[in-house]
């Protein structure tokens, strides 16, 4: 998670300062949960990109074995 929504009774931790979330606006408040949510967003999608990774790799290493059985074009 990077430094920006470390949320411990209502403590913000944002580029290395600690802010006071009570005081906040809604509007700052809204950006706060707005960020948070693209950080749960990204860490998902950066799950779903490990994941198919790992499935194409297992591809290519199954398409590396059925190719051994054939000989490739010669120029």
């Amino acid at each position: 998670m990077t430094d920006f929504a470390q949320q411990h009774s209502s403590i913000l931790t944002f580029e290395g300062k600690r802010y006071d979330l009570d005081i906040f606006s809604e509007e700052l408040k809204e950006l706060v949960r707005g960020m948070q949510v693209a950080d749960a967003q990204l860490r998902m999608h950066e799950d779903t990109l490990k994941i198919l990774l790992i499935g194409r790799q297992s591809l290519a290493n199954q398409l590396n074995e059925h190719l051994k059985k054939i000989s490739p074009i010669v120029q």
